[in-house]
């Protein structure tokens, strides 16, 4: 104990005592807060008193402006997008000099000057304003209008996803100053494509093509994307790109920051964390930078003088956001080009049938090498089906054909080699034992399945099948096979003891691997890429992947399979893809010619067919039964609007993480889907949108769950 706490505990000597007994007084006290300010009696504004306010309320009964009194003392602050709080839900009795108060503050945004109200009522004001900032400009409110009204969703929900949380010590920072246009890049590998000099030179010339880039495999994608950002920029107009993942903007950002320089564009993504994202946006918004490289969110980045738009890989599901509305980026940055007269641009090693759509529609024209380029890109891609399988002993005993194991070794001598293996939960869908051709519904053209084992009915419109055959030759049975991620890794490790093993999944996920010998296991998705190429890959399991229960199964087995082997080397440099698959499959085919335009048109020729999307519209609605139902009979649905269903709902097992589609846990859901022919979709959303309103505004208690352009509908 020191000297000076000795005299303090002397007696006589209380005021030590009295001070610790002061600030403990204190420290209990009831501090008054701040109560907001009601304004009341203020003076208003002297010119367009009124603030029109679009309020942070996502449901759809509320999807509306609310107008404000604005006083006078947050006139200069109060402009058109900046963020706002206000008081909401006090009805309109409690009127106190001149100003309506009551009710709760919520978070806002100010979107319009008025000289008066169509409100007759007296009028809440302006709380107070959170940032002078401006934050939501009229392209920007236009674009998540147009979003919201696509998807049967809200303004607010939108703007939710549009415009990232405010960082106060973000916005504190002044942006830098705006630098000159670059000049224009040369091609480049650009070169490689017929028309693709021709698309630079049509960019850097202020021009707005629009596209369907089916880029050649190999690692120049990322190059040839910011010589076309480049290109962009040079004619003084801004270039947005959307990637499905980091690891993907990562390799664009470094080509965008070779190419240029650093300082000349802004990296949106979830790993920069809040404040940088947010200053990067910022940036952005305040015009210092007109260049865009990031991942979902970035598609409503408010790029000023917008002249390019593009999007990579746009079958990948991370382009689906997961909250609602659901917007997909493909569907935005098209309602960006179209209404803001600007270029276009969706690139991919695959081709998805959407984007096939927009070629054989004219609204955009194909962007692609001719065959002698392609031979010496893509690697050898070679097959091993059932009837080889089962020939095969060394397959029987471990899994993996002789002619595997022949291109692992022979890789391994002059590089890493690539092993992709579905993840746990593929489940295939019924087939046809024979010919492979999926079992469909004779009433939907669903796809069947035999949720007990014995019964087969349709997962769409949930109709039983009794006496099923096939279309294509006519037999009757059926097969299914449920596969999983099996020990690869171990099964490898312990055939070739001398070289390592990494794997690559949900869990850990590597970003690259050097150019040495060894074995990388990985899911699909997750494939690292490989300094100077992988020697070889290995595609197994392939019927799991290209079975899923799903109406894009064989289009999204053959975009994983592009996907990975365009990180083999090229045919030329001895690179090898060994595919496990039945080598009569549709997309088994297009990967072996490596022609994944021509199995995107015959998918969308058969789907045109059938009835099936992007040829058609489609909405999901799901709920509980009685809900479901008295939606369905409540809602004005067009005439042309075909209900199937509803079917039950798959609810999550124990232990195993939900998805977006599963029904909540404990509650029995019915899904049913509703199409409707071409040029309908705008007034199935809306027929969507006002029957949610309705049940909303009654204080309905209920869910029910509404997507439009479902991604997964079986």
């Amino acid at each position: 104990m020191s000297s000076d706490n000795e005299r303090s505990a002397a007696p006589g000597d209380g005021a030590p005592e009295q001070l610790a007994l002061i600030r403990e007084t204190v420290r209990k006290a009831k501090v008054p807060r701040a109560k907001p300010r009601t304004w009341r009696g203020a003076a208003l504004a002297e010119k367009l008193p009124v603030a029109r306010v679009l309020v942070n309320k996502g449901a759809l009964h509320l999807d509306q402006y609310f107008d404000y009194a604005v006083p006078e003392e947050l006139d200069a602050e109060a402009q058109p997008g900046v963020r706002v709080r206000v008081r909401f839900g006090a009805g309109g009795r409690n009127v106190r000099g001149g100003r309506r108060e009551g009710g709760g503050l919520i978070d806002g945004f100010l979107v319009e000057r008025r000289a008066e109200s169509d409100y007759t009522g007296a009028l809440a004001a302006l709380a107070y304003v959170v940032s002078p900032e401006p934050v939501l400009g009229p392209e920007l409110l236009a674009l998540s209008r147009a979003v919201a009204d696509r998807y049967a969703g809200s303004l607010a929900d939108v703007l939710q996803l549009a415009v990232p949380p405010r960082n106060g010590k973000a916005e504190s920072r002044p942006s830098p100053e705006p630098l000159p246009p670059p000049p224009a890049p040369s091609a480049g590998s650009w070169e490689r494509y017929a028309q693709g000099p021709a698309f630079l030179r049509a960019l850097a010339e202020g021009g707005a093509p629009r596209a369907v880039w089916t880029a050649l495999p190999g690692p120049h994608w990322p190059q040839e994307v910011a010589r076309a950002m480049a290109a962009t920029l040079a004619s003084g107009r801004g270039a947005l790109v959307v990637v499905p993942d980091g690891r993907a903007a990562a390799r664009v950002d470094a080509a965008l920051t070779g190419l240029l320089g650093p300082g000349c564009h802004a990296l949106l993504t979830a790993d920069s964390g809040p404040e940088k994202r947010y200053r990067e946006w910022l940036a952005v918004r305040r015009g210092s930078v007109r260049a865009v490289v990031g991942t979902r969110a970035a598609m409503f980045a408010p790029v000023a003088d917008l002249g390019l738009v593009a999007v990579w890989d746009d079958g990948d599901a991370s382009h689906s956001d997961d909250n609602a509305p659901f917007p997909h980026v493909r569907e935005v940055l098209e309602l960006r080009a179209a209404h803001g007269r600007c270029a276009f641009l969706l690139g991919g090693t695959n081709c998805t049938v959407e984007a096939a759509q927009l070629v054989e529609s004219g609204w955009a024209l194909p962007l692609r090498a001719d065959r002698e380029q392609l031979r010496i890109a893509a690697p050898l891609v070679r097959t091993v089906g059932d009837g080889e399988l089962a020939r095969d002993g060394a397959a029987r005993a471990a899994r993996l054909p002789s002619l595997a194991w022949q291109t692992v070794r022979d890789g391994l001598r002059s590089g890493p080699v690539l092993v992709q293996v579905p993840r746990r939960g593929y489940a295939p869908r019924l087939a046809c034992v024979r010919c492979r051709e999926p079992a469909r519904c004779r009433h939907c053209a669903g796809p069947l399945q035999a949720p007990d084992q014995q019964g087969l009915d349709c997962a769409w419109c949930g109709r039983a099948e009794t006496a099923w055959h096939c279309v294509a030759c006519g037999s009757s049975r059926l097969r299914a096979q449920i596969v999983g991620a099996r020990r690869t890794a171990e099964e490898l490790g312990r055939a070739f003891p001398a070289v390592p093993v990494r794997t690559s999944g949900r869990d850990h996920i590597l970003d690259s691997v050097p150019d040495a010998p060894a074995l990388v296991v990985s899911t699909p998705g997750a494939e690292p890429v490989a300094e100077g190429g992988y020697a070889a890959a290995l595609l197994l399991d392939g019927w799991a992947m290209v079975g899923r229960p799903d109406l894009r199964a064989g289009e999204e087995a053959l975009r994983r399979w592009t996907a990975a082997a365009s990180l083999v080397r090229g045919q030329p440099e001895g690179g090898t893809v060994v595919v496990v698959a039945e080598p009569t499959l549709r997309p088994v085919q297009a990967l072996v010619r490596w022609d994944p335009v021509g199995h995107a048109r015959r998918e969308l020729a058969e789907r045109a067919e059938l009835g099936f999307p992007p040829v058609s519209r489609m909405a999901s609605v799901a709920g509980a039964p009685q809900v479901l139902a008295a939606f369905l009979a409540a809602a004005e649905l067009p005439p042309e609007a075909e209900v199937l269903g509803p079917v039950p709902v798959p609810a999550g097992g124990p232990g195993r993480p939900r998805r977006p589609g599963d029904a909540p846990p404990g509650e029995p859901w019915e899904r049913a889907l509703l199409r409707v022919p071409p040029g309908s979709g705008a007034a199935l959303a809306a027929a969507l949108k006002a029957a949610q309103a309705a049940r909303m505004s009654r204080g309905s208690g209920e869910q029910v769950r509404i997507r439009v352009d479902p991604l997964d509908i079986g």
